[in-house]
């Protein structure tokens, strides 16, 4: 077996000698709380000091087991060989400086400026629309009532020509059209009296 091996072995050891110590003195603390409540009988009061003896002399009995791991751990340390160290951890990547730098940046100056930049935008969606001036209220009411009779006059002007467009139509059905000549007999002018 190897001195690092036997070292590890004693290490361990001593390890759980320390839990086990650890769990009788939890174990002894509840014994004597419970021996310090009220309602226990004599019967169980010499009973239970039984066992917080037999735990005391327990722990006395742990105790010297540690001790004596903590020598046999000294003892396999001096050997060499029995404590080999881990190699050292080759970092690979950028420094911590490097991942800092960014971070410290973004916190410090990026930050503030996007929270200014959400504000202005928050800012000018809050903004109270101002209401229409009477003026221009007026002026459009006008301009309305405008674009109305121009649509009725229109309307009166496309009436006319489609009444126009039917006469028409009707003369044409009728045999009307142009005028045809009257033919004048020449001959002597009539005479007028006039008297």
């Amino acid at each position: 077996m190897e001195a690092s091996q036997v070292y590890q072995g004693m290490v361990a050891q001593r390890r759980e000698l320390r839990n086990q110590l650890d769990r009788l003195e939890d174990q002894r603390q509840d014994q004597s709380n419970a021996l310090r409540s009220e309602n226990i009988t004599t019967a169980d009061r010499a009973g239970m000091e039984a066992r917080l003896k037999e735990t005391d002399a327990r722990i006395s009995s742990v105790e010297a087991q540690l001790a004596q791991a903590d020598l046999a751990v000294a003892k396999a340390a001096a050997i060499p060989g029995a404590i080999v160290e881990p190699p050292p951890v080759i970092r690979e990547g950028p420094p911590d400086e490097v991942i800092l730098i960014p971070i410290v940046f973004i916190m410090f100056v990026l930050g503030p400026l996007a929270i200014a930049y959400a504000r202005r935008i928050w800012k000018r969606g809050a903004t109270v629309i101002a209401p229409v001036p009477r003026e221009v209220h007026d002026r459009l009411d006008q301009m309305a009532q405008a674009v109305e009779s121009i649509a009725i006059e229109t309307e009166r002007i496309g009436e006319g020509q489609r009444f126009l467009t039917r006469v028409m139509s009707e003369q044409n059905r009728l045999g009307g059209g142009a005028a045809q000549p009257i033919p004048v007999p020449v001959g002597e002018p009539e005479r007028v009296n006039r008297g």
